[in-house]
């Protein structure tokens, strides 16, 4: 294939034909993004301004599509980005009907958006709402957790929600559903001390339906445990017959461990332990096993010595 050589001169008139036309090509691109287009957004609706004794539940998704006008570099370079991610949508209307227009509403959608964007219509342009009576209740809170500890470090006392009930409201086939409401997941890790953290609830699914408090305080009373021994004497339960028994032994070592701060209050008051008849009388059994009607909250069970005791019935 032939190579076309070129002069200076005709290569020089060539460079600058070709800056020209990239200069050119430059020149209307940079005007036609300045010009002014109308493309579509997606964006989340956030409700404000409920209906203070109407619960709602809307009839379409909380996601609407925006017809945006905006320049071509957005068109470019931030197509479907609409900042903030969600509008809020005045609700106060509901008091007297049962739907809200989006048109009565553009001038405040349009205050929330950056300046170099507008709304000019939303689709749908009507949002129904399906109304109940409202109603209020309290319910508590259970606090979810996933909690590690230092060894030997544990609870040792019961764990204090702040408040430890929160107020729903919203249609009472909704609310009668609701037993409790959950905190998100506290977790923690390597614990040793106590502990006070502010945990929020977990979110709320249901649009209809409001929560109050949105947090709570949570304080975890947290001790060093040792082992500590025990000894217990044992109680006979189901002898109706008031059979004369005697057990060999006629007391238990319960080892368990306590926290520090109560080592010295833990005695045996604290712990009852068994032996039930009916393993003789009804499974034919040669040794009662040892059962615990009551032990210590917040301490932990290590063994019993024995687990099983002789028995001698005098009749």
């Amino acid at each position: 294939m032939p190579i076309i050589k070129l002069t200076k001169v005709e290569q020089k008139r060539f460079l600058a034909l070709v800056t020209c036309l990239f200069l050119a090509v430059g020149a209307w691109l940079f005007m036609a993004l300045n010009n002014k287009y109308v493309y579509t957004a997606k964006t989340v609706l956030d409700y404000k301004n409920f209906p203070q004794k109407k619960a709602f539940h809307p009839l379409q998704s909380d996601t609407v599509d925006l017809q945006v006008e905006g320049t071509g570099w957005q068109l470019l370079f931030a197509r479907l980005r609409i900042k903030p991610q969600s509008i809020s949508i005045n609700l106060e209307k509901l008091n007297n009907r049962n739907y809200v227009l989006f048109s009565e509403q553009l001038f405040n959608v349009n205050r929330q958006l950056e300046s170099s964007q507008k709304i000019i219509s939303v689709k749908p342009d009507t949002l129904y709402f399906d109304f109940s009576e409202r109603r209020v209740k309290r319910v508590p809170v259970k606090l979810v957790s996933n909690l590690s500890f230092v060894p030997q470090y544990g609870i040792s006392n019961a764990i204090k929600v702040n408040p430890d009930y929160v107020t729903i409201s919203g249609p009472e086939e909704e609310i009668t559903k609701i037993k409790e409401w959950n905190t998100d997941t506290l977790k923690l890790e390597d614990i040793q001390n106590s502990t006070v953290a502010r945990v929020a609830m977990v979110q709320n699914k249901m649009k209809n339906v409001n929560i109050f408090p949105t947090s709570v305080d949570v304080k975890l009373p947290v001790d060093e445990f040792t082992e500590k021994v025990i000894e217990v004497p044992l109680k006979v339960i189901n002898n109706k017959e008031y059979y004369n028994v005697k057990l060999y032994p006629k007391k238990v070592k319960i080892t368990l461990m306590v926290a520090l701060s109560k080592y010295t209050q833990v005695n045996e008051e604290f712990i009852e332990a068994v032996v039930d008849m009916n393993e003789w009388k009804v499974f034919q059994h040669n040794q009662l096993s040892v059962r615990l009607n009551r032990f210590p909250e917040y301490c932990k069970l290590v063994k019993i010595k024995p687990a099983k005791v002789d028995f001698i019935i005098e009749k």
